[in-house]
């Protein structure tokens, strides 16, 4: 049971575009947003936010950024995320395959050698202590450019946020993440914990 309720988006109006982003994003307006809306600088600041790590135009594919997003979730424990990163990865175009395959990332013939060594950098980005360290840089570097390593590292520092707000918050588990936590993360341990 969440910690603080959610209050139904139509509470603060002037919110509506910022909530607009969320929808293209997830499908729905997050639980974790209605809760925020009660200081509503802070829902409008993590909207433009989102927007600058999760830009249209760069260079790092959207879809992917959100399997960073649930590795980076998955290594802090926040299991809300774990769900929610995954709905976004399919609505931004990683395949159903893909996605059930996501614990076989190593050895999955569906993940290349550079999302394998972004991923393992997004489990030790989301790591307490983090477990980035220089042979993982210098593997990281092998396969991306700088311009992309701050991108994919924007991704897991987004999700970090909503890592310590979520669990923090105890925030309930809207129903199609939790069918796909149900579906494909449980295979990993996944239970959704507090949050359902």
């Amino acid at each position: 049971m969440a910690h603080m309720q959610p209050l139904p988006k139509e509470t603060t109006p002037e919110l509506a575009d910022d909530f607009a982003i969320f929808e293209q994003i997830l499908g729905f307006v997050p639980n974790s947003l209605l809760t925020m809306q009660r200081r509503p600088d802070i829902v409008r600041g993590f909207g433009v936010l989102t927007k600058a790590v999760m830009a249209k135009d760069g260079t790092v594919d959207l879809g992917f950024k959100r399997l960073l997003a649930h590795f980076s979730s998955r290594a802090a424990g926040c299991q809300y995320c774990e769900a929610h990163s995954l709905i976004a990865a399919k609505i931004h175009g990683i395949s159903d395959e893909k996605v059930a395959a996501v614990w076989e990332y190593q050895t999955s013939p569906l993940y290349s050698d550079a999302e394998r060594v972004a991923l393992d950098y997004a489990l030790a980005a989301g790591s307490v202590p983090n477990a980035v360290d220089e042979p993982l840089m210098a593997r990281m570097r092998a396969y991306w450019e700088e311009d992309e390593i701050v991108e994919i590292l924007g991704a897991i520092c987004l999700y970090g946020f909503l890592n310590r707000w979520n669990d923090s918050m105890a925030t309930d588990l809207e129903a199609t993440p939790k069918a796909l936590g149900e579906d494909v993360l449980a295979q990993g341990g996944w239970t959704g914990g507090k949050h359902v």
